[in-house]
């Protein structure tokens, strides 16, 4: 289902993802600009696949965020049909939570708190900037969060969000500058 109901794309990205907030989009990286212009992949399958993962490792931006999801073990969830809304922390929101707590998450006895913390970030289903309402909005961790639109900006939560649409074959991703924490974890 594209369409969420108001609920849903409240959480989904905690408030109506203003066009403004979600207009710019990140820089592709090297080989995805190459085949955006007529450029050859070296492999036929990369050249069919876009998936949210492929976007992500494509951006330097998410490195911190591609390492997490490959500790979970949600490469091959997050690289599926979908569709998946994801709020993506950049780099800079995960420098922000202590170093500690972060190798904390990473460890490999940690993993399930670190898929509820990653599954946190993803809503079901493709919510596009335009699509966005404030409210609350289910994640597939279980738990909402709340999305507010004020003054033509976005927040989920306690994050703000910097960049929209940024589309992959398998959902959007929209880029929050915090990393959201689920309750009770």
């Amino acid at each position: 289902m594209n369409t969420l109901s108001l609920k849903t794309l409240a959480i989904a990205s905690g408030v109506t993802l203003a066009s403004v907030i979600f207009s710019s989009a990140i820089t592709p990286s090297p080989t995805l600009a190459g085949m955006q212009k007529g450029g050859m992949m070296s492999t036929p399958t990369a050249a069919k696949t876009n998936t949210i993962v492929d976007v992500a490792s494509g951006n330097q931006s998410f490195s911190t965020l591609v390492t997490a999801v490959k500790a979970a073990g949600l490469v091959e969830t997050l690289s599926g049909k979908g569709p998946f809304t994801v709020l993506a922390p950049t780099n800079e929101a995960f420098n922000a939570i202590p170093k500690a707590t972060l190798e904390s998450l990473l460890k490999p006895e940690n993993k399930a708190k670190l898929q509820k913390v990653l599954t946190y970030h993803v809503v079901p289903g493709t919510v596009l900037a335009k699509d966005v309402k404030a409210g609350s909005v289910k994640t597939v961790q279980g738990s909402p969060v709340t999305v507010k639109v004020q003054g033509g900006k976005v927040m989920v939560n306690n994050a703000n969000v910097t960049k929209t649409d940024i589309k992959a074959s398998n959902g959007v991703i929209h880029v929050i500058d915090k990393v959201l924490l689920p309750p009770n974890l």
